[in-house]
């Protein structure tokens, strides 16, 4: 039976809990901080969209730019190993195999390894266990970019899509609750799926939101101006 293991969730966890989260932090704490400075409910509504729209933009931006980064460095790392195969293919040999003798085989079985490995595809074989490179979770920028703004976008519509539909006078209080819900809920899940426990995960989320959303009422209230 094939066993489980939380690890290889790892980047695309990461990427998406840490985009919502964002989303749901950012809007709802720019909701509340416009509504305590006094804004009128439109004004409140034009802010969150605004801001949802630029945050997905910019963590669009900031990821794949980063990621591309990233992609960068694979590619000369895996060009240069290529030209190194190609020019001395003995030396490879000995490296590989030394790899493997430092993971705990005997040469005599790490040089038969490297040499049945190179066999099939030696640039793969370099590229995983010498560069630690591996084809599923090599660096895609276009795609991190638009995970990562869809991740924000949907936890930013959840404190905006709140405040559309509450009572303009309740809406910054019906605005906290529930999105200290929603992260309560999204760290819970995360902390699940990463096989830790889910209180301390709703709690880890919940208490940033928390101090986020009351920084941003404080600002509101002592620099806004009643609409």
């Amino acid at each position: 039976m094939r066993e489980y293991h939380g690890s290889g969730r790892a980047g695309w966890l990461r990427a998406a809990v840490l985009g919502a989260n964002d989303g749901i932090i950012s809007i709802s704490s720019l909701l509340i901080g416009v509504a305590a400075a006094g804004g009128s409910q439109a004004a409140v509504f034009t802010a969150g969209l605004a801001g949802l729209v630029a945050g997905a933009m910019s963590m669009a931006a900031g990821e794949y730019v980063s990621v591309s980064s990233q992609a960068d460095t694979e590619r000369a790392d895996l060009e240069r190993e290529r030209r190194e195969l190609a020019d001395d293919p003995d030396a490879e040999h000995r490296e590989l195999a030394a790899i493997y003798v430092g993971r705990g085989l005997d040469p005599q079985l790490a040089s038969e390894v490297a040499k049945q490995l190179a066999a099939k595809d030696a640039l793969e074989a370099h590229a995983r266990d010498e560069l630690g490179i591996l084809e599923r979770l090599r660096a895609r920028p276009i795609q991190a970019a638009l995970a990562s703004a869809a991740a924000f976008a949907a936890g930013a519509a959840l404190p905006l899509t709140a405040v559309a539909l509450s009572p303009a006078e309740t809406a910054p209080r019906i605005v906290a609750g529930l999105s200290l819900v929603f992260l309560a809920f999204l760290g819970a899940v995360s902390a699940r799926i990463g096989r830790s426990g889910a209180a301390r995960g709703a709690l880890r989320m919940t208490f940033w939101g928390a101090i986020a959303m009351a920084l941003t009422a404080a600002i509101g209230r002592t620099f806004g101006i009643a609409a």
